[in-house]
C-alpha cells in the first residue's frame, strides 16, 4: 500500500519464497461443495436453494471464474437481497 515501486516488493516476496520453499495455496472446491456452501449461506438468509438458485449459483460462479467460499457467499448475498427486494 502506497509503495513507489510495487514491482519490487512482489520480487521480494517471491524471492523469500524460492529460498525458504514455502508456498501456501488455495484451491478452488469442486461444483458439489460449492452448491452446498452457497446452500448454507441461502439457508442461513432464509433463501430456499431450488432449482433457480442452483442455476444462478453456478450461473454467478461462472462469471467470477471461481467456486470458492467467498464467491459463495458472494452470490448468496447478492442472490438473497434481489429476492427480497422482489418479495
Amino acid at each position: 500500500d502506497g509503495e513507489i515501486r510495487p514491482n519490487d516488493t512482489i520480487e521480494e516476496k517471491t524471492a523469500l519464497a524460492e529460498r525458504f520453499g514455502l508456498w501456501l495455496s488455495f484451491y478452488s472446491f469442486d461444483q458439489d461443495e460449492y452448491l452446498q456452501i452457497a446452500a448454507n449461506w441461502l439457508t442461513t438468509f432464509q433463501i430456499a436453494f431450488d432449482a433457480h438458485a442452483r442455476s444462478a449459483a453456478l450461473d454467478f460462479s461462472l462469471t467470477r471464474g471461481a467456486r470458492s467460499g467467498r464467491v459463495a457467499y458472494q452470490f448468496a448475498r447478492d442472490y438473497a437481497g434481489k429476492q427480497k427486494l422482489t418479495s
